[in-house]
């Protein structure tokens, strides 16, 4: 089951990459050229930490090795082989919500 879960702080109106935790878990929050994308934090190459990263022509760049991945789709670039998660996140306004999956342990006793 999916789930919209507020993000525990406020953002910046212009592009940023920040860390930020929704529903208790860590996701790299980015607004790029106005639009925003959640992802997951961890680069899956050598597990970097993608909101140490930035931005160029759409995708996040990791500081560790340099990989990039698509901020839409979560793909890696060209020859890499591997993707990142990505999330749906909407600006409310409240705050800023990120669609996150609920473990199916948790959904059970809820």
């Amino acid at each position: 089951m999916k789930k919209w879960q507020k993000v525990d702080r406020p953002v910046p109106e212009s592009d940023f990459v920040l860390q930020v935790t929704a529903g208790g878990k860590k996701i790299c929050l980015i607004r790029d050229q106005q639009e925003l994308y959640a992802i997951q934090n961890t680069c899956p190459h050598a597990g970097g930490v993608l909101s140490g990263g930035w931005c160029k022509h759409g995708e996040i760049v990791c500081p560790i090795h340099r990989y990039s991945y698509n901020l839409k789709n979560g793909r890696g670039a060209a020859g890499q082989g591997d993707a990142i998660r990505t999330y749906a996140v909407q600006q409310r306004e409240d705050g800023i919500y990120i669609e996150l999956s609920e473990s199916w342990f948790k959904s059970l006793f809820s």
